[in-house]
């Protein structure tokens, strides 16, 4: 790291899913938490919403001794906060700051945004209003922070302060910062544009036509007005605006008309993979696991010698390529090549109901050998909206119903793997551990962490180069990977659709005839290439924007005082 670099004395983050986990942001801020707070010491500090009122929160170990003095500071400020520790690796200090008195406010507060900063909440609806209240209500904790922290230190002494507000979600809190608490230097991160995640979202082609595509008349015609309002004030008006990729770069510079000041890619902090033997061991299990789910569902026999493979993310029909998936599948179950047979799972929760039971009642009985599959032998857990659920529709669409004669059976898992799911209770990571193969053909992916998950766990997998991992994949081949570099990165456009899926078929028809040999290569390669897409390695980015802010704010407390 250069030493003319500035570097904060304190960074305060903000995001919706500190301490809850909801989405990917949960996994880049959770796994950089190790490697900040290794840098820090406690001087970074997470501030997330507390939803936690009944129940505690798995995520969250409140700790009354932790900054009790600035506690007790804040409660006579009419601040409702928790502070205690983010249960990840590193457990750095996590404030967890109760919202809801604010949305009494709630139009004081968007009058004042739009007087200073034009941001149109009118047409606000979903969930803008309870992430605007937290977002305010995280600008006023660190408000309060920074005076507490540098009420303590001698005048000329102040300390330097970088707040980073992840996601439209926490604009609203950078901007109250930007205009009441100048001295803190400001950072955004846009982890996807609300407006291009929702042009790909309905249809519409995104890439060819981005130079073209104007973001506030989009916003308009999407009814996406106020999230890409804020989206783009927050973006103008911080210290260093900042993006997860340079294919989201692009799209900043298109929709928000504001170049991003660095790309901050999403690192990965290895630390829970399971070392040597555990590894093979848990790789056993989980594959025994996911054959006996399978074959309990469908009646069938399969071995170890299945090819499991599987697509995992957000249920984004289009944007996560799960249209591609089930396309490949189908075109697969046709291909003479197959010398295996193949067993495919689709990883993405929807609107689960509860397991099956009848499912349950078969794997409880282990001695029992069933021929005859279950009713619907695609799902491992009822849904509420069965007869309109993408992945099942489309699967009738095409008669795929997991047939004896069917080499390639396709199983839908429509809920978070948390362990305790009732039917494979085995983690995600686990899951993800016990394939040869996962496949993610995203059209829509500013990073893509379920590549970077897959082949940290040594599988090799399918991704495209829309997804801001496969463009960074092929930067560090120097070529567009190929299955033996352990990431085959597919060139995918707005209309090569039916061309992705053939690549999809092809190559697992291909990796049907692998030698042991050739596969372990492979897992060789992906393993090496997750080592380069840690933490260790892409943490120098953040510095970057700490000293980009940092610069900026000192130039705007000097053109103060000379006023």
């Amino acid at each position: 790291m250069s030493k003319e670099l500035l570097t904060p004395d304190f960074i305060f983050e903000s995001s919706w899913e500190v301490c809850n986990k909801v989405g990917g942001i949960y996994t880049v801020l959770s796994t950089r938490a190790k490697t900040l707070q290794e840098a820090f010491h406690d001087r970074v500090i997470f501030i997330g919403p507390d939803f936690w009122k009944e129940k505690e929160s798995p995520y969250f170990c409140e700790d009354k001794s932790l900054l009790a003095e600035w506690q007790w500071q804040a409660k006579e400020q009419g601040l409702k906060v928790r502070a205690g520790r983010w249960t990840v690796p590193g457990e750095p200090i996590a404030i967890l700051v109760d919202f809801n008195p604010y949305f009494e406010k709630k139009n004081e507060i968007y009058g004042w945004l739009w007087e200073n900063y034009g941001v149109d909440s009118l047409h606000a609806y979903g969930d803008y209003d309870e992430a605007s209240m937290f977002s305010y209500a995280a600008g006023l904790v660190a408000e309060s922070l920074y005076h507490f922290i540098n009420g303590k230190t001698e005048m000329g002494d102040e300390k330097q302060v970088v707040y980073h507000a992840n996601e439209w979600m926490c604009g609203l809190g950078a901007l109250y910062l930007n205009s009441n608490v100048p001295e803190i230097a400001t950072i955004f991160t846009t982890h996807a544009t609300s407006i291009g995640r929702s042009i790909a979202g309905n249809q519409k082609p995104l890439y060819d036509y981005l130079f073209a595509y104007n973001g506030d008349q989009m916003a308009g015609e999407l009814n996406m007005q106020s999230k890409h309002s804020i989206e783009k004030q927050t973006a103008h008006h911080v210290d260093c605006f900042t993006t997860v990729s340079d294919i989201t770069a692009n799209e900043c510079m298109e929709l928000l008309d504001r170049p991003v000041d660095v790309v901050l890619p999403n690192g990965f902090d290895n630390s829970f993979v399971p070392k040597s033997q555990a590894f093979g061991r848990k790789r056993r299990l989980a594959r025994k696991k996911m054959l006996q789910v399978a074959n309990a569902l469908t009646g069938e026999q399969l071995d170890d010698d299945t090819i499991i493979v599987s697509t995992s993310g957000r249920y984004e029909f289009r944007n996560k390529g799960i249209d591609v998936f089930v396309e490949a599948m189908n075109r697969l179950l046709r291909d003479r090549n197959l010398n295996k047979p193949v067993l495919a799972f689709i990883v993405v929760p929807g609107w689960v109901g509860e397991p099956r039971q009848d499912l349950q009642e078969r794997l409880k009985d282990s001695s029992n050998v069933n021929s005859e599959p279950l009713e619907v032998p695609m799902i491992t857990h009822w849904l509420h909206n069965m007869g309109h659920d993408n992945v099942l529709n489309m699967m009738k669409f095409y008669d795929m119903h997991n047939r004896h004669e069917d080499k390639v059976k396709v199983i839908f898992l429509p809920c978070y793997l948390d362990g305790k799911d009732g039917i494979l209770n085995l983690t995600y990571y686990d899951v993800v551990l016990g394939n040869d193969l996962c496949i993610y053909p995203s059209y829509y992916e500013p990073w893509g962490y379920t590549p970077l998950e897959a082949v940290a766990f040594k599988v090799p997998c399918i991704t495209t180069d829309l997804a801001g991992f496969g463009l960074w994949a092929n930067k560090e081949f120097g070529h567009p990977g190929e299955l033996k570099d352990g990431v085959k990165v597919i060139h995918r456009t707005d209309y090569n659709y039916s061309e992705v899926a053939d690549i999809i078929k092809d190559t697992v028809s291909d990796f049907s005839h692998l030698t042991q040999k050739e596969i372990e290569t492979c897992r060789k390669n992906a393993d090496a290439l997750s080592k380069k897409a840690l933490w260790s390695e892409f943490i120098k980015f953040y510095y970057q924007a700490y000293d980009i802010a940092l610069r900026k704010a000192r130039a705007r407390m000097q053109s103060f005082k000379n006023r």
